[in-house]
């Protein structure tokens, strides 16, 4: 009979993840609140309370930095999918996962980045757990689009594809930051809104 040995981490092992967590926990908090051109490595190494230095060991570069949050908030996303009802309605789905969205927004995790830096989008193409993670949600959502369509829920006359990317756009919407600076509505009303502007459209009904 053979057993299974379980390596655990050594103590420096826990110690250098835990601080690789706080890292991309920090940088994620000013990717949302600065945006990537305006954040700073040496910002994220005092928000973290570590030498520059010790930061590049984990990260090499500011771009390093932006897709480890990326992957991160890529995969609070997949575990949220992968927990939706496989019986539910794929419109409904599509709605829970556009709401997940604003509402990480309006909590302030969501990363802001560029649409248009080289240096940014290649370290991203070239980051495996982040097109992994990308490649997963886009099939996910895309299978539900399709299927939306099919039932009616959604215009068959678009492509899926600029579906698709109008819900990823939600990640980005300054509609909300907006919204919430005017302090007027609530955080719920505002994920309502967005959400009837985003399925429904503006035309009067």
């Amino acid at each position: 009979m053979t057993t299974d040995l379980i390596i655990k981490p050594s103590f420096k092992q826990r110690m250098l993840a835990a601080r690789e967590d706080a890292i991309v926990q920090a940088v994620n908090r000013l990717l949302a609140e600065k945006g990537f051109e305006v954040m700073t490595v040496d910002e994220v190494a005092a928000q973290v309370g570590i030498a520059k230095a010790s930061l590049y060991k984990h990260f090499p570069s500011k771009e390093d930095l932006a897709a480890a949050a990326m992957v991160r908030v890529m995969r609070r996303a997949q575990d949220f999918i992968n927990s939706l009802p496989a019986q539910a309605a794929p419109i409904d789905n599509l709605r829970s996962v556009v709401r997940w969205v604003l509402q990480v927004k309006l909590a302030g995790d969501m990363p802001t980045l560029p649409s248009q830096n080289s240096s940014l989008r290649t370290t991203l193409m070239g980051n495996r757990d982040y097109m992994d993670g990308l490649m997963e949600i886009s099939d996910s959502l895309g299978a539900w689009i399709e299927a939306a369509q099919a039932s009616g829920h959604l215009n068959p006359q678009l492509p899926a594809i600029a579906i698709l990317y109008t819900f990823f756009a939600r990640a980005c919407d300054s509609v909300v930051e907006f919204l919430k600076m005017g302090e007027l509505f609530t955080e719920e009303q505002i994920v309502a809104m967005v959400l009837t502007t985003c399925f429904e459209g503006i035309n009067a009904r």
